[in-house]
């Protein structure tokens, strides 16, 4: 694991090193003092020596001063490190998400990836932080304090044969006690998250159905498990400090008993028997130190393995067989005989022997029933998904010899679920194209139709969406997903179910701007209205997967069953709602 996150400390090595080194010597310092302190009893105040009592003692104030200055140092250093290591883990994270496909996103949940990138990372960076400042200076504290310790009295420091054993035991059983908790304690962070997250997102929905006490219970039975876990791990980390305290308080006494003999026959100075005392309050303690270091060390290490399940996940889509230069010349798009399915373990395939091939410029509509995998066949253009079996073309060439980016330019895709971001109508439309001027903006929207609530708005195109488009209805989303979509000047768009919430009056608006603002484009239209698509070049019939029938929208009203009768059903729904 630290052969794996230690690249992540690039830029902070310098820092690291820097903090380690302030902190050991203000380790050293602090062991020295006492030794100071101990001649001052043993020879100044004996002897009555005034100057040599100032002189030791302002060795001991300028010691001080150095070991605070090294501990300042120390601190700042080890934050810088730790704030920096942690976001970088961070951008690590979010950089390599961003190259996932949707079947290497479906395998965390939004939640869960929160969690990584957030709770996780914090959980690293304070390790790092603490570790410069513990993880040194306890082990230099507790290997010098011992020997200066026994340099003192090699009979007293025999308690330590009692001591340091127990105080060992005791932290082994703790830390492998806690470390499975920890792994648990994360997973309820998780799922803590996940009931936030689905509730704030679907909160119009919790509210219509009336289910505020029900998302209530499922966010209270969440969180009493967190709280549970929390408890039951943080419990056995509050039992240490009590137990270490007895051992150390113990270890004291000890001392007291056998070093008052030594004192009394002159085996033992009183100033070095205090020292002896200080030595053994700084092992101890730092035995711990490492406890809690050890504890800490315990839940980063289960922190780490998940975020580097985020790192480690390889994207199953690449462009390691692309060619850089590769540029899509024109929008004609074939399958030739495609097969996918989601689950490489599944028997059965989500879609089956694909042979379908589609002019550039041309109008594609696709039909069918739900789960017959239209979208599916259409998220295998831009590559969202990799085709199992078969080959893929656009413009004549495997969607595989082409990089993702040159691709997915390429084609716009409005996708059934219309997402919009926080910021201005403006700021999301030029996600089509980030210069687009203000006539193109105003071509694309009059085009989607989007322009004229656009204008009646007060602020017009500076208007503030909120937060995935709250601000606008749901036709009103779909006129500005399609706009952003035309802004892109692609070779091929694919509206999967974009004109759903808009009248039939608007939507026969935006296809006739495609064919006459967009000729050399070719269109791809889902719809689950057969008026949507019925002047289309070519409509595709698809049934649980497979292209059933294939013609114009005159072809199929002849020679297809399936085609006739949602006509005619929808043309009967359309008569009585008359």
């Amino acid at each position: 694991m630290i052969r794996k996150l230690w690249p992540y400390t690039r830029g902070y090595r310098k820092w690291i090193f820097l903090g380690v080194l302030c902190s050991a010597s203000e380790a050293v310092f602090e062991l020295l003092l006492p030794l100071v302190m101990a001649d001052i009893v043993d020879t100044g105040i004996p002897s009555g020596n005034t100057g040599y009592i100032l002189q030791r003692g302002a060795l001991m104030v300028v010691m001080a001063l150095v070991s605070m200055s090294l501990g300042i140092s120390a601190a700042f250093l080890s934050s810088r490190a730790g704030q920096g290591f942690g976001a970088n883990l961070r951008k690590a994270q979010y950089d390599h998400i961003q190259e996932y496909s949707f079947h290497n996103i479906e395998k965390f949940s939004t939640a869960s990836l929160v969690t990584r990138l957030t709770n996780d990372c914090n959980m690293m960076q304070m390790s790092l932080m603490m570790g410069m400042r513990l993880l040194v200076r306890a082990p230099v504290m507790l290997v010098s304090a011992l020997v200066l310790a026994v340099s003192i009295s090699l009979k007293l420091s025999r308690v330590f044969l009692v001591a340091l054993p127990l105080l060992l035991i005791l932290i082994i059983i703790i830390v492998k006690t806690v470390s499975p908790m920890f792994s648990s304690l994360q997973e309820r962070t998780d799922g803590v998250n996940l009931v936030v997250q689905e509730n704030l997102s679907a909160i119009r929905v919790v509210k219509s159905f009336v289910r505020e006490d029900y998302e209530e219970e499922k966010f209270q039975t969440r969180n009493n498990a967190l709280r549970k876990t929390s408890e039951k791990a943080f419990g056995f980390v509050v039992m240490n400090m009590p137990v270490m305290m007895l051992i150390t308080y113990g270890t004291i006494i000890a001392v007291m008993w056998y070093g008052a003999p030594l004192v009394q026959a002159g085996e033992l100075e009183v100033g070095l028997l205090s020292t002896f005392f200080t030595y053994i309050t700084q092992v101890l303690m730092s035995l711990m130190m490492v406890s809690m270091i050890m504890m800490m060390i315990t839940r980063s290490i289960a922190c780490g393995k998940r975020i580097l399940e985020v790192l480690d996940e390889q994207p199953d889509i690449s462009d390691t067989s692309a060619g850089s230069d590769a540029v899509v010349s024109d929008g004609s798009i074939d399958f030739d005989h495609v097969y996918f399915k989601y689950n490489d373990r599944s028997e059965s395939w989500n879609l089956r022997d694909i042979d379908l091939h589609i002019k550039s410029g041309s109008t594609v509509g696709i039909i069918g029933g739900t789960g017959s995998a239209k979208s599916t066949l259409v998220q295998l253009i831009p590559r969202l998904y990799e085709a199992g079996k078969g080959v893929v073309r656009v413009g004549g060439r495997p969607v595989e010899e082409y990089t993702m980016e040159h691709l997915r330019d390429a084609v716009s895709m409005v996708l059934q679920k219309n997402t919009l971001f926080s910021g201005s109508i403006r700021e999301n439309l030029l996600w089509g194209k980030e210069d687009a001027a203000d006539a193109e903006i105003e071509a694309a929207c009059e085009a989607a139709c989007a322009a004229e609530f656009i204008h009646r708005l007060p602020e017009g195109y500076e208007t503030d969406l909120g937060q995935g488009g709250v601000n606008v209805s749901g036709g009103q989303k779909q006129r500005l997903c399609i706009a952003r979509a035309i802004l892109k000047e692609p070779k091929v768009l694919i509206l999967d179910d974009s004109t759903s919430a808009v009248d039939t009056a608007t939507d026969a608006k935006i296809r006739q701007a495609f064919r006459t603002n967009l000729p050399d484009t070719t269109k791809i239209i889902i719809a689950q209205r057969i008026i949507s698509v019925m002047d289309a070049d070519l409509i595709v019939v698809m049934d649980d997967g497979e292209i059933v029938d294939m013609g114009t929208h005159e072809e199929l009203m002849k020679t297809s069953e399936i085609y006739r009768d949602v006509y005619q059903s929808q043309q009967e729904g359309a008569d009585i709602n008359g």
